[in-house]
């Protein structure tokens, strides 16, 4: 049966459509029309917008749970809790590890992907363990090494082919090799968690890698002689920078100054959150380190270092629209499509567009969250 959305305007990935209605049948996105017949069954949004489910590809943890606690009962809590935050497609991020423990992960979440209820495993984000120690952040150090074929083939066996992405330092030995294998697989490459020089940084995108792990965080600066790893960010065409908005991880001048270089169309909004996202302030676990969660920050105990976030994707658009570095269009844009085409998972999530699963978000004039629908049923609501 066909039903109609009625709203105040849809965000497409290329335009805003105006006020109207968009067809829903068996789950899918039909088309938008300006009209529909009298006896059309309709789902009034009048004075609402609708925008696709936003999708968050580097993600550690939800709701007291965390992608390396290795739990089908974790990720189905991750998934679900998600739904409130506005995301409908999310890639489970693991943590720089022992080889064993990853490919106990690989497989547990490959057990459960086509289960969970809740926002959609669309791929595995493996963030290391191929890092260098200068900028380790919140990773332990003890397990970084230099990148192997033979263990990625192991990982990704385990997790039935589901690593969408992986990311290493490129100054690491062997990266060039193992970049351009990987990437012929279809797996994306991001570079981070790393003190590479720029040139060590563009060897690596020449090889294939086409993503920077949470821009500025966790890589060399940029100096007027050595533009290091965020002077490639910056620099390199043709490819994705993730951005933590919280206002935490980077200012909103330097956010300002990233959208300026890469355009609001390869800015992929990110939350990078940990286990304590959407629960109270207090002592958390990230990994294997303890954290301290309080003022709206995750921080290492041990150093005060910052140890992820508790960012919500959809505050994220409200920050970047408010610190006016972009509009509502440019951070739905940078929330939902952007990110997807990252990874190359836009041809499943990430935007209004006829024949695609009808994953979608309803906000209210002041970019809150309203309502999350999936397959075109609604499975929250504030």
């Amino acid at each position: 049966m066909t039903s109609y959305i009625k709203a105040d305007c849809f965000y497409y990935p290329t335009e805003v459509k105006p006020k109207g209605y968009l067809s829903l049948h068996e789950g899918i996105f039909g088309e938008w029309a300006d009209t529909v017949p009298a006896d059309a069954q309709i789902i009034d949004y009048t004075g609402y917008q609708i925008a696709p489910g936003l999708v968050d590809t580097h993600i550690h943890g939800y709701a007291g749970a965390d992608v390396m606690d290795n739990s089908a009962e974790g990720i189905h809590k991750i998934s679900e809790g998600l739904l409130s935050t506005g995301v409908t497609s999310f890639l489970p991020t693991t943590l720089t590890s022992t080889f064993e423990q990853l490919e106990k992960v690989s497989a547990t979440i490959a057990s459960v992907a086509d289960q969970v209820k809740g926002a959609k495993i669309q791929g595995i984000y493996f963030e290391g363990p191929y890092f260098t120690e200068e900028y380790k952040g919140a990773q332990n150090p003890s397990y970084m090494k230099n990148p192997r074929l033979d263990e990625f083939e192991a990982w990704q066996k385990a997790a039935k082919g589901l690593i969408k992405k992986i990311a290493l330092a490129p100054e690491r030995d062997g990266v060039a090799e193992f970049v351009s294998t990987v990437t012929k697989q279809g797996v994306t490459v991001a570079l981070g968690h790393s003190n590479g020089t720029y040139e060590e940084a563009k060897k690596a995108v020449k090889s294939g890698a086409s993503v920077w792990v949470h821009a500025y965080n966790g890589m060399r600066g940029l100096t007027h002689r050595e533009p290091g790893m965020v002077g490639a960010v910056y620099n390199i065409p043709s490819t994705y920078a993730e951005l933590i908005c919280d206002g935490y991880h980077v200012s909103p001048v330097a956010c300002d100054i990233l959208m300026r270089q890469k355009g609001h169309d390869h800015v992929a909004m990110i939350t990078d959150c940990m286990r304590a996202g959407g629960s109270p302030d207090g002592d958390y676990m990230l990994g294997e380190f303890p954290v301290i969660v309080e003022n709206g920050t995750a921080r290492l105990k041990t150093t005060g270092n910052l140890a992820g976030s508790i960012l919500k994707l959809k505050d994220g658009i409200k920050n970047v629209v408010a610190w006016g570095i972009a509009s509502p269009e440019e951070a739905i844009h940078m929330s939902t499509y952007v990110p997807a085409v990252s990874v190359g998972i836009s041809d499943v999530c990430g935007q209004i567009k006829e024949g695609h699963a009808a994953d979608f978000i309803v906000l209210d004039k002041d970019l809150e969250l309203v309502a999350t629908y999936l397959d075109g049923e609604k499975v929250f609501e504030v």
